[in-house]
């Protein structure tokens, strides 16, 4: 088991080593940025990494600050549904509503792998690998409707 500060400076370890692993990814080296992230060009819309003892996850999240607009959003990326979701084996997930630890309500749309443990440094590196193939793919997806989002979005 560890103490909150091991916790702490083993996550710290785990995202400086992935940042070190991202360096070496052939479809990124030619990027300024590695990923898009928060930088979608649409306001309350993000992408994520998201990692625990039990789950990693590689995700859209729709967090603007009023129901409407998440639902406004949520309602448009299903109408794109087979664009984001293609190259998915599994097609991703859906939830309209999830509730994070600090209380906030968010859409989440996502891939997850639950067979993965940020404490276990030996699934590092599958871990890492998961996160760049979903994640390159994701963005792929997004920026193909990104455009179309704005303009429908205003």
């Amino acid at each position: 088991m560890y103490t909150r500060e091991e916790a702490k400076q083993l996550r710290k370890k785990f995202w400086t080593t992935f940042g070190k692993r991202c360096e070496i990814v052939p479809e990124l080296l030619h990027r300024k940025k590695k990923w898009i992230l928060y930088d979608t060009k649409i306001g309350g819309l993000d992408l994520k990494f998201d990692i625990d003892r039990f789950e990693a996850w590689v995700m859209i999240e729709v967090n603007a600050k009023t129901e409407d607009r998440r639902l406004q959003i949520f309602e448009l990326l299903e109408k794109y549904k087979s664009i984001l979701e293609d190259g998915f084996e599994n097609g991703m997930e859906w939830e309209l509503c999830y509730t994070r630890e600090s209380g906030a309500e968010v859409c989440r749309i996502f891939v997850m792998d639950d067979g993965f443990d940020i404490h276990r440094e030996n699934q590092w590196p599958d871990i890492y690998n998961f996160f760049i193939d979903n994640m390159l793919l994701m963005e792929h997806n997004f920026l193909e409707i990104r455009d179309l989002l704005q303009e429908e979005l205003g």
